[in-house]
């Protein structure tokens, strides 16, 4: 939006409340409507390939090959050695029923473990994954039944598929969970801060419907930026953040605009003059996330770009909100409250004793002040020099999921299901004799190697041009030794068996090589993207304040507060302290999420970007109205802390939350926000910000030239609060 137009459009909203309000939420309606018309366009396997492994899968894929969505049902005893003619009895039955089944493909004849502890019958699904994800319900509860049927036996399903259902059943479940514990919280909160239930109840109910619109909208952009199943936890986690963060903003300048015209002007009038501060910075607040989360783009990676999308469109939603539904709604309950005989007065929002004496170092001692805080945020940072990333996989997955514990059961048994290597090879037709050999002589060579098992019988598809040898590892997929053996089977055996064929193309796909070559692109897209999003920060801030110092002021704070929390993230997750200190499960907390990282940084940016916006807001404006620069600093400060700290408390308890989700990522990415958010609003806004630009005095503001002729001033100018981003 324009800088006009915000205020028209706020403005508007507050002449025509009831217009605006009626058009607001059929806003919502209409998006939750198309969303749900629409649906949600869920990632293939194909969005998700990369690197070599990428290459592997495609010529797979082109040549008939590609992993078909299998499941495993086992059969084993609950006690004791397995009765060999139950088992078979209960084999024999599952293999009847799931062949008639319509979402069955084939069925293969029952498998001994070599221990003979457990029954196993491989049920190949028809389709890809994307279109057995929506018939696996049949299958679970046929294995059900034949559970029942056998009660004296375990008979339990595995596989790709079962187990995504179960992660999806168990992300609606954390999803519930999250707004059970956020939602009460939230609201006691807002009490605090107000003392009135109506007026806690308005950023709230704008959070939610926010929320619910951005939803509706998710589910539409799906169709052009494909959603990996996390979109709605992220907009839950940002939309509640946000969105309050806004409302308060908004609310607190309201107040100030009715305290000051002291029963002279109207409610439309008062709110119209809030929009006119509160409206355009809130605003620019929003662009400034909006630009962070959009480096994201930058990864060319679906699940980043999902990410960003999500965060993107509730924050836009929530901007909106705070221009339209939001004056149209403060003065809708004004006008109730005038209509009472003694009007109810709000809670004044100032600073007070406990902010004064938390404001006092950096007023008094600002070199001290700065030394002594970013000293202790950088020696926090320091364990991100040591950081060890990973994707988190199947290995990390809750084990509350039963088609987890199962799997877990399954490969001890059959050690050669934990994970498989895929040898891809795309020739000539003419070569598929000479392919054929060299295949059998790479099975061959890795059979002495105790990092490989026997390898299964080469496939070809119908032409011969495209093979493949998929070569079981009987370690774990994230473990150093699966490891190992993808980087022997790249750069020796392969090399070695196909020596003799320079023309083909050979390539190595399956899990490990999924993550190894996952994470090499991601950390190749790296610079790209953290260069980009400190160029464009720095450009917001220098766009919004005109000030150059700001700007590099802005991104440094960032950047340390970023740093200290993700190395508060590597000693509670990496070094094992979560585990420890909340129970949680360690396969959660021995790495840091691949994704978590770059994520965080980004989207840390963003929130601290808000902060920025805000708290240099009333310092310029107070400097705009004369005031010098280190007394306006710490007036600035004082009067947008009990805001800052009100809103840090609904995030960290939103981002908290999540850090008791069963998805490991999502756990560290609660936990480094909500500890960011509280560095950011205690340590980097309250000591270091006031003391750095106490320190800089004048030269806050360079170049503009209008600060400098307002410090100091000549006499006190009686100015009404201006336009922080004008």
């Amino acid at each position: 939006m324009g800088k006009s137009r915000t205020v028209r459009v706020a403005r508007w909203s507050a002449e025509h409340p009831v217009r605006a309000l009626i058009g607001w939420f059929v806003f919502v309606a209409l998006c939750l409507g198309a969303g749900s018309l629409a649906g949600t366009n869920s990632a293939t396997v194909a969005d998700h390939w990369v690197g070599e492994a990428g290459r592997a899968d495609a010529m797979a894929a082109a040549g008939g090959l590609q992993r078909k969505p299998i499941e495993q049902i086992t059969i084993a005893a609950r006690s004791g050695p397995l009765d060999q003619a139950r088992a078979e009895a209960a084999a024999a039955e599952v293999a009847s029923r799931m062949e008639a089944l319509p979402a069955v493909e084939t069925v293969a004849p029952p498998v001994r473990s070599a221990d003979g502890s457990m029954l196993r019958v491989e049920v190949t699904m028809k389709g890809p994954d994307e279109a057995a994800d929506e018939q696996i319900d049949s299958l679970l509860a046929l294995t059900e039944q034949v559970q029942q049927r056998h009660p004296l036996l375990l008979v339990a399903e595995t596989g790709n598929v079962s187990t995504s259902a179960g992660v999806d059943q168990q992300r609606g479940d954390d999803l519930a969970l999250s707004e059970a514990i956020t939602l009460p919280v939230t609201l006691i909160t807002l009490l605090v801060v107000f003392g009135s239930v109506l007026m806690a109840g308005v950023p709230l109910l704008l959070a939610l419907s926010s929320i619910a619109a951005a939803m509706g909208l998710s589910m539409l952009v799906s169709h052009v930026v494909p959603d990996v199943g996390v979109g709605n936890n992220i907009i839950l986690l940002i939309g509640m953040a946000v969105g309050v963060d806004y409302a308060l903003f908004y609310l607190k300048r309201e107040r100030e605009e009715r305290e000051r015209a002291d029963g002279r002007l109207g409610s439309a009038a008062i709110v119209g003059l809030a929009a006119e501060t509160a409206g355009r910075t809130v605003v620019v607040s929003g662009i400034a996330v909006i630009v962070s989360a959009a480096t994201l783009y930058l990864a060319a990676d679906v699940i980043f770009s999902s990410l960003a999308t999500g965060t993107i469109t509730v924050v836009l939603v929530s901007v909106v909100s705070s221009v339209t539904a939001l004056p149209a709604l403060l003065v809708v309950l004004s006008r109730r409250a005038e209509r009472r005989a003694k009007p109810a007065k709000l809670k004044k929002v100032r600073s007070g004793r406990i902010w004064d004496a938390m404001l006092r170092p950096a007023a008094k001692r600002p070199v001290l002040t700065l030394c002594v805080s970013v000293g202790i945020l950088l020696l926090l940072s320091l364990p991100v020099l040591g950081m060890q990333m990973r994707v988190l996989n199947q290995d990390s997955h809750s084990r509350e999921i039963p088609a987890m514990r199962t799997f877990d059961r399954m490969t001890a048994a059959f050690p050669e299901l934990r994970t498989r290597h895929g040898v891809v090879v795309r020739a000539a037709p003419a070569d598929a004799g000479a392919v054929r050999a060299a295949l059998a002589d790479l099975g061959r060579r890795v059979q002495g190697d105790p990092l490989f098992m026997a390898p299964a019988q080469p496939q070809a598809s119908w032409d011969g041009r495209v093979s493949m040898l998929q070569i079981p590892v009987p370690f774990k997929t994230s473990s150093a030794e699966a490891a190992r053996s993808l980087t022997h089977l790249r750069s020796d055996y392969v090399p070695a068996a196909f020596r003799a064929l320079p023309g083909v193309e050979v390539a190595v796909s399956g899990d490990v090589a999924h993550d190894v070559d996952y994470l090499a692109h991601q950390n190749g897209k790296l610079p790209l993207v953290i260069t980009a999003l400190l160029v464009l920060t720095f450009v917001v801030s220098v766009v919004v304040f005109r000030s150059v110092v700001i700007g590099l002021v802005g991104v440094a704070l960032n950047l340390l507060s970023a740093a200290a929390s993700m190395g508060l993230l590597v000693i509670f997750f990496q070094f094992g302290l979560a585990s420890t200190l909340f129970g949680f499960d360690p396969s959660a907390t021995s790495a840091i999420g691949s994704r978590v990282p770059l994520f965080l940084f980004v989207i840390l940016f963003g929130l601290s970007m808000d902060y920025q916006m805000f708290v240099v807001s009333r310092i310029r404006e107070a400097a705009l109205r004369g005031v010098p620069t280190r007394q306006a600093v710490l007036q600035g400060v004082g009067q947008s802390a009990k805001v800052v700290t009100s809103a840090a408390i609904v995030m960290v308890t939103v981002f908290a939350t999540f850090m008791f989700l069963h998805l490991a990522e999502m756990k560290q990415i609660g936990f480094s926000l909500a500890v960011a958010v509280l560095l950011d609003a205690f340590v980097i806004r309250v000591l270091i910000l006031p003391a750095a630009l106490s320190l800089l005095g004048r030269a806050t503001w360079w170049p503009s030239r209008l600060m400098h002729r307002t410090d100091p001033p000549t006499t006190p100018i009686p100015v009404r609060q201006t336009d922080p981003v004008g």
